[in-house]
């Protein structure tokens, strides 16, 4: 198998999932705004620095769908998708997708977004494989728990191998596209890392190691070759 692995956010779209979904809540008026807004903002910052503690911003991420029903949660999530997704949709995304299908490579999302987030945004893309951050649910609803290992820096690596064992095939050629140095642990462990609009740490890695730099929001300019 010849596989491309893809992050999402602000990798393949133009924007954090995580964050806009935060926003597009507050914009309803069903958490509190201001208390919601820099609670994100300084997870944010967090994550940025490499500092993120992810079980605790899982806890806040995850809070608001155990508060609500389920098929009020599909309801917001569809205009959620169309409001905030649809419009940071990257057409350059979507042709290097389309060059590694057309190279016959199977296609793979992991991101540290929970899955009730991005399940749709993958299908949007394509896009049906997907390991992301799995949310608890019991008796039908989400308890803003965590089930399982988060998808998250060395977590991506875990649960990257805990999938691959399930595919019961050969593993030949790796691709690994992110913006973000947490994901580090994932870039080394493939054949092919390619820094995609990266934070500044992880495009001075990328230049220092020769990594391919790849730009999905300026005409997919390309340094290096994939």
């Amino acid at each position: 198998m010849n596989l491309a692995i893809f992050d999402l956010d602000n990798t393949l779209i133009a924007g954090d999932s995580d964050y806009l979904w935060g926003q597009f809540l507050a914009q309803l008026g069903v958490v509190d705004t201001e208390a919601y807004l820099r609670g994100h903002e300084r997870y944010y910052a967090d994550y940025l620095a490499g500092t993120l503690d992810i079980q605790e911003f899982l806890r806040f991420q995850l809070a608001p769908l155990a508060r609500f029903p389920v098929p009020e949660l599909l309801a917001w999530r569809a205009r959620f998708i169309e409001d905030k997704i649809q419009p940071i949709l990257l057409p350059a995304a979507q042709a290097l997708l389309d060059h590694h299908r057309r190279a016959g490579h199977r296609l793979l999302i992991i991101t540290a977004t929970n899955r009730f987030i991005t399940g749709p945004i993958a299908s949007l893309l394509g896009v049906a494989d997907l390991i992301a951050t799995e949310p608890e649910t019991a008796d039908g609803r989400f308890t803003g728990e965590v089930a399982g290992t988060p998808s998250y820096a060395s977590g991506k690596v875990l649960r990257f191998e805990a999938w691959l064992a399930e595919q019961g095939e050969p593993l030949r050629e790796t691709w690994f596209y992110s913006d973000s140095h947490n994901d580090l642990p994932l870039l080394k462990r493939v054949d092919h890392p390619v820094a995609v609009d990266p934070d500044e740490t992880l495009r001075a890695i990328a230049v220092e190691r020769g990594w391919p730099v790849l730009s999905l929001r300026s005409g997919g300019s390309l340094v290096g070759d994939l």
